[in-house]
């Protein structure tokens, strides 16, 4: 892994969960996905992940093909980006699926120059603890592990502290998203990184975008056997909920970590907290259960003209009844958290740079 993503790693960044862009027909729109990742580093986000469940996990269907491609134009993106700023873009790429086919996918991410891997869990409830250790184990030998606690309502499973516990041990592994949208879970996690035997090796990462704010401000306490405490906090967020507004984001996590230096936190930050998440409920399509949360994305995008339409690869996957009237709601409730302005006046640059 190179040396400067590491430490941004390390540090806690900004990293969305970026969207596959579409056509009417189905066919990869590279001109508007080229664009869509330009505004996400002309943002000021520290990394991209890529081929991630917000991604579309069936850009692996051979019959789509999409996978590479889609990696491929990433980097070449953030290869420009970081040629003409100087900057460094943290690329993380989604694995997934049976051990060969995670190792598969690490090996091409290694080869075109990804930092990490997430390496999801998701569609494997027949692999027992022992196996999905023997996998990250297998996958740690390629690249560096960002691992992932996908809510079971989008395709994820539970997972018992021990598999936490005994993912922490393994040296590939350098952070953890947690993403389960359950606080008991989420506890799991964070009390497995702080007892294992390198709590400052393993960065934490929310995914929880019904819980955003309140992740990134606290401050986890675990007393050890021998007496010791130990803290742990969330360093940054790696959030599909970060691929829309994402100006506003960036600036409201440079807000939120001068909190965490700080020895008073500001109540109004709760109150963000709850904007943010009545926001996400609304967008993520929380009252259906998460059916529409990747349409509901797609919508966000599509209203502000980085996207044509909310098109998903499988025709069936669309706003649910009433959803775009939340989506409505939430865009008179909260408009200072939209990034409105900044994209019309830069998404004639990134459709034609």
């Amino acid at each position: 892994m190179r040396e400067k993503a590491l430490a941004l790693l390390r540090a806690g960044t900004v990293i969305p969960a970026f969207p596959l862009t579409l056509n009417a027909d189905r066919s990869f729109n590279e001109r508007r996905q080229r664009a869509l990742i330009r505004y996400y580093l002309d943002a000021g986000v520290g990394g991209l992940a890529v081929a991630v469940h917000t991604t579309q996990f069936a850009i692996r269907d051979p019959k789509i093909g999409l996978f590479k491609p889609i990696l491929h134009i990433a980097r070449e993106e953030a290869d420009a980006f970081e040629a003409r700023t100087g900057k460094t873009i943290l690329r993380i790429a989604g694995a997934c699926g049976p051990t060969a086919q995670a190792v598969a996918e690490a090996e091409y991410a290694k080869s075109e120059g990804y930092d990490a891997v997430l390496l999801s869990t998701g569609g494997l409830n027949d692999y027992t603890v022992d196996q999905l250790i023997d996998r990250a184990e297998q996958v740690g030998r390629v690249m560096p592990i960002v691992g992932f606690y996908l809510q079971p309502s989008v395709g994820g499973r539970v997972l018992p502290y021990e598999y936490w516990a005994r993912l922490c041990e393994i040296p590939a592994v350098i952070a953890i998203k947690a993403a389960p949208f359950n606080r008991y879970q989420t506890l799991d996690v964070v009390r497995a990184a702080a007892m294992s035997s390198r709590p400052d090796e393993i960065t934490l990462y929310t995914g929880n975008d019904d819980n955003i704010v309140a992740d990134l401000l606290t401050t986890y306490r675990f007393t050890m056997p021998d007496g010791s405490v130990r803290e742990k906090r969330f360093d940054g967020g790696l959030l599909g909920h970060w691929s829309m507004w994402t100006k506003t984001v960036v600036d409201m996590f440079g807000m939120l970590k001068a909190a965490q230096a700080s020895e008073e936190m500001p109540t109004s930050l709760l109150t963000l907290a709850a904007e943010i998440t009545d926001c996400n409920a609304a967008f993520f399509d929380a009252a259906n259960r998460f059916a529409g949360c990747i349409p509901g994305v797609h919508e966000v995008l599509r209203r502000q003209g980085l996207m044509e339409g909310i098109w998903c690869l499988d025709p069936e996957e669309t706003l649910s009844p009433g959803q775009a009237e939340e989506i409505d709601r939430v865009y008179r409730m909260y408009p200072h958290l939209n990034d409105d302005r900044f994209v019309a006046e830069n998404l004639d640059k990134w459709l034609n740079g």
